[in-house]
């Protein structure tokens, strides 16, 4: 059965989804900043936290951390586009899609 996934997603939220689990975007921000988007049937969530704020996190060891233990072994690393950023640009932003197959997989296997 199909469902939709909302925007934005709490991790609370997120532990609750029934299976599949959604595929994990490890998205680079400037300045070593990563936020978290979660794809699932072609819906985009964002991982956010009790107030609605996106999650940014400083490291993939983080995000490991964070979504490890609720079965997640693995996300696709991605990072901004220029094209993303530039106001009346004629190149068409990157799609989800695209982004997920030309990302660098990397797995969640963070030792203490």
């Amino acid at each position: 059965m199909a469902t939709t996934m909302p925007d934005q997603l709490t991790l609370d939220a997120l532990a609750t989804l029934s299976p599949p689990l959604p595929e994990v975007e490890v998205h680079g921000l400037d300045m070593g900043w990563y936020i978290v988007r979660l794809h699932r049937q072609g819906a985009v969530s964002v991982l956010v936290n009790a107030d609605g704020e996106t999650r940014r996190f400083t490291g993939t060891q983080w995000i490991s951390r964070t979504l490890a233990p609720l079965g997640y072994t693995h996300g696709i690393l991605t990072w901004a586009d220029a094209a993303d950023e530039m106001i009346g640009t004629d190149v068409p932003p990157v799609s989800a899609e695209q982004r997920m197959a030309h990302g660098v997989r990397v797995a969640f296997d963070t030792r203490h």
